[in-house]
């Protein structure tokens, strides 16, 4: 698998250069590093916040070009956990859970409002649209999040490495 986006150029239509024109480039703070079967998200941020942001929005962009989408509607998703781990495990689920079984929503952009340290509640919100081949080319489907390897480095510049079954 290749190691980042830029070696995995995915074939725009015209349609789908125009979308992404039309919006400034996205600020990209996550990379795909090579892994069996299973793609290894590392994302970073200028807070923990940013870092879970970061990590979704890798997860997004291994399935499409999130440039392409446009910020239409918006999805609210909360999740919790019991421990750091899985509440990021539940953020990924949960918002995997809006593109697959629920809304096939596909965001442009997450925002994570809060994150509750002492009850591992996350509250975030997206803004995007429905996938449609149409509009959006087809990355790799992400079938599932996983606990393997996981780190959350809450730290000066807080950092996370998750791994996605594909």
């Amino acid at each position: 698998l290749p190691a980042s986006m830029d070696d995995r150029q995915l074939d725009l239509t015209e349609e789908q250069k125009a979308v992404k024109s039309k919006y400034p480039p996205i600020n990209k703070k996550y990379e795909y590093l090579d892994h069996t079967a299973d793609v290894q998200i590392h994302s970073w941020g200028d807070s923990l916040e940013e870092a879970f942001e970061q990590c979704a929005m890798g997860m997004f962009g291994y399935m499409t070009d999130t440039e392409t989408v446009e910020p239409i509607d918006t999805v609210e998703v909360e999740s919790e956990g019991e421990d750091m781990e899985s509440l990021l495990f539940h953020f990924l689920d949960d918002w995997l859970y809006k593109f697959c079984a629920d809304l096939f929503f596909v965001p442009r952009e997450i925002k994570v409002v809060s994150i509750d340290r002492m009850h591992f509640k996350i509250r975030s919100i997206g803004w995007g649209e429905e996938f449609s081949l149409a509009k959006h080319p087809q990355g790799t489907e992400v079938k599932a999040i996983t606990y393997s390897a996981m780190q959350i480095h809450d730290k000066v510049k807080p950092e996370i490495f998750a791994i996605i079954d594909i």
